[in-house]
């Protein structure tokens, strides 16, 4: 169907992102998927061409555009080339922009030329055991000492943790016990710092790739020259963002469903059953017709978000609306086209079966599909 989100220049930026991944991550995506990250060097990589600091001020050498249609191209063009980038995903759409809301002219000075040409890998540390989506509910500390603050705590799920530079903490500075949600400060942790200890690489179902991390601290010493915004007011700066971070999912998710779709005709084309293409069987015509209008909804729905969130207008119950219709569309589809491939399907040697797995956590982080139902519910007026 016709999209209008785009402009000229968002399509050379995809014919130059598209030549990347087909060239220098495509051939390579299948060892790093054993090896389970990416290699630094490729990000130093995408920083020479522009693509890590397209958002970050053109006096840091950045492309000095948060148009954030730039970012679903990026999401777009690995899902067709059955690749995902979750470490590269997470920096530029879900950390990045606490930097450049909250960053002050010294810390934008000391880090941003950094992530712009890929020497600055970043993490963001909010899951800890036992907390889940209960932000409010977590138990690291930092403790003001002078110019400093001691931080004290553990963080699981941690995306990218094993190679950042940069890993924004989350932690209470202080306890109200009439506001859960006071209290939660902001705190960047440096590779290096005493105390700062990356535990094990988590072992995961999908999304081989990203590596995902357990973090400590013990006593870390964190200047306050390291803490990005105001002390307490954590909670409200975690919300700013949620929109983008959860509309991050749903493109991902559109994306790969409809890459799900293309190498299920593909294979449908080529596979015999009973001596004939199982493309021609009417079952397979109906499957994939039914899925492709499912995707079509869904990236009606996607480029209407975009939309509203690059004009500033996107809320957030509709932000949890797209994530959940488009997270799901996912699931089904990807689920319906494995069934085409037979038992070839079940084999991690064809992509479908790793858009599958990969598909299984879109549903979970960034909001669980349940607590979408509790945002749009609440906006319906419905407690």
């Amino acid at each position: 169907m016709r999209r209008d989100l785009f402009t000229e220049d968002h399509e050379a930026f995809r014919q130059l992102v598209r030549g990347f991944i087909e060239k220098q991550i495509a051939p390579n995506y299948a060892q790093w998927e054993k090896d389970g990250q990416m290699p630094r060097e490729i990000f130093r990589e995408m920083g020479g061409l522009g693509i890590l600091g397209f958002a970050l001020p053109e006096e840091y050498g950045g492309g000095g555009s948060r148009d954030y249609r730039y970012n679903v191209i990026l999401q777009e063009e690995a899902a067709r080339a059955l690749v995902t980038l979750g470490t590269v995903r997470t920096q530029l759409d879900v950390i990045l922009p606490y930097f450049l809301e909250y960053a002050d002219a010294a810390q934008r000075e000391r880090w941003f030329p950094g992530m712009v040409n890929g020497d600055l890998l970043t993490a963001v540390a909010m899951t800890e055991p036992g907390t889940g989506s209960d932000l409010a509910g977590m138990r690291s500390t930092a403790v003001r000492d002078g110019d400093h603050y001691i931080l004290n705590g553990a963080k699981t799920f941690i995306t990218g943790g094993l190679l950042a530079d940069l890993v924004i903490v989350v932690a209470r500075t202080s306890t109200d016990p009439d506001n859960r949600r006071a209290g939660l400060t902001l705190l960047v942790v440096e590779g290096g710092m005493p105390g700062f200890t990356r535990g094990r690489m988590l072992e995961k179902m999908g999304c081989k790739v990203q590596d995902t991390m357990e973090l400590s601290f013990e006593d870390v010493r964190v200047p306050v020259e390291n803490r990005l915004g105001e002390e307490g007011a954590a909670f409200g700066y975690l919300g700013h963002n949620l929109p983008q971070e959860r509309m991050t999912v749903a493109v991902g998710s559109v994306a790969q469903a409809r890459a799900a779709i293309n190498a299920t005709i593909e294979y449908t084309r080529e596979r015999k059953a009973f001596g004939t293409p199982v493309s021609s069987f009417q079952n397979t015509k109906f499957e994939l017709a039914a899925m492709s209008a499912e995707v079509e909804a869904a990236q009606t729905m996607i480029d209407r978000a975009v939309a509203d969130l690059v004009d500033g207008e996107l809320s957030g119950a509709d932000a949890a609306r797209t994530k959940l219709f488009c997270t799901e569309v996912q699931a089904r589809v990807v689920d319906r086209c494995l069934q085409l491939f037979g038992g070839y399907g079940y084999m991690m040697e064809y992509p479908i079966a790793r858009l599958y797995t990969d598909a299984r956590v879109a549903r979970i982080y960034a909001g669980t599909s349940e607590v979408m139902k509790m945002i749009i519910a609440r906006d319906l007026g419905v407690s």
